[in-house]
């Protein structure tokens, strides 16, 4: 086990840049006029799009780059997820010895040789509660928001019901029946954690490449064949579509700086920086590339983080960041509530504005679902 290479502070900086990317990119693409992005399937037609916006750059250009890229967030966060799993779970023995003798050895079998799920059961159970409690405030705000407004979304049961039970992701057409959208994040860390428990938890390295092994292949195998396909669609928003970030998380919690190199050198990681928003952009170029994006994203995040930290003048950046980062639940559980309510500005024509007081509103609301969330009791574990 790799003593902490993230410190909490660094952790929380690394949250507030991938949930800035996050909400801003889930506002920018619902505009018209703007780049779309290739988040579970790969358009062409969107980076020709990119390509030609960037020769013939106007005012909106943040706004396109912010909704093709932003998000690539979502990799970051799951990354901390399992780097956070890995140190929280791993790096000291959880269980009393006790609880160790009586339920099982760390394969997932007791001692007799028969198989116990009473922890492992235990461990999900725990983690789809954390995240319900995140979930269920924000799902609340916006079904009653949602009635209410224009555009109303029609709920089945079914879906209801797979919303809070975290399992729509698997269900048909999830781009039809996850409202809001962004909360298809909950389905897809829940696949995670049990990913994690039953496969992954204190086994050899080799697992966790072989399992981001295969996922990449069958990923690459789909896009040779349709990249714009409804089965790409479906296959990347389950656990599949995020177990190289999820992977790369466990491995650098386990294993670090031979896992992803930072330098420890401002001009260095400087350098670094430009370097991977250089490989971003050309990958983001083709279907292979785009498989690989979310592993230069991650090392991005932790360059940018380390050079922050280590200059004294980009401290203010920084601590912002880290703030950022403390309210990133609550700001994700928040902002489509926001969305609804200010992008009819932006979509009558002034983008800036209606992006400014969505900013603005979706940062004191997420404040307030903070204090709010604080007052729920967390499960035990």
């Amino acid at each position: 086990m790799n003593s902490a290479i993230l410190s909490r502070p660094a952790c929380n900086a690394l949250r507030g840049l991938a949930i800035i990317g996050i909400f801003l990119h889930n506002y920018c693409h619902w505009l018209g006029p703007i780049v779309k992005e290739n988040e579970y399937q790969y358009f062409q037609h969107n980076v020709d799009w990119l390509n030609q916006v960037m020769v013939s750059m106007d005012l909106n250009l943040p706004v396109h780059l912010l909704s093709f890229f932003g998000h690539y967030g979502v990799p970051v966060f799951l990354f901390l997820s399992a780097y956070g799993l890995v140190m929280k779970y791993e790096a000291k023995p959880h269980l009393s010895t006790e609880q160790q003798t009586r339920m099982y050895s760390i394969s997932g079998k007791k001692l007799t040789g028969s198989i116990n799920w009473r922890e492992p059961l235990h461990f999900i159970h725990y983690h789809y509660l954390k995240l319900f409690k995140m979930m269920i405030v924000g799902f609340v705000a916006f079904t009653m928001l949602d009635l209410i407004t224009p555009g109303s979304h029609h709920y089945a049961a079914l879906d209801i019901v797979a919303m809070l039970g975290m399992f729509n992701n698997v269900l048909p057409n999830p781009d039809n029946i996850i409202w809001p959208g962004p909360y298809w994040f909950f389905g897809l860390m829940l696949q995670l954690y049990i990913v994690y428990r039953l496969l992954l938890y204190r086994r050899h390295w080799g697992w966790t490449v072989g399992l981001m092994a295969i996922c990449i292949v069958i990923q690459l195998l789909l896009g040779f064949d349709n990249p714009e396909s409804e089965v790409m669609n479906r296959y990347r928003y389950n656990f599949m579509g995020g177990m190289l970030p999820f992977g790369l998380g466990i491995l650098y919690a386990r294993y670090g700086e031979k896992i992803l190199m930072t330098f420890h050198s401002p001009i260095t990681n400087f350098f670094g920086c430009i370097f991977c928003l250089s490989l971003i952009y050309s990958l983001s170029g083709s279907m292979v590339g785009w498989t690989f994006v979310p592993f230069f994203f991650c090392l991005l995040s932790v360059l940018v983080a380390d050079l922050l930290q280590n200059i004294s003048w980009l401290s203010g950046i920084y601590k912002v960041l880290e703030w950022m980062g403390s309210i990133s639940a609550a700001l994700f559980v928040c902002h489509p509530i926001t969305r609804k309510i200010f992008i009819p500005i932006s979509r009558q024509g002034d983008i800036y504005a209606g992006l400014l007081l969505y900013i603005i509103s979706s940062i004191c609301l997420a404040w307030l679902f903070t204090q709010l969330m604080k007052k729920i009791p967390n499960p035990k574990y």
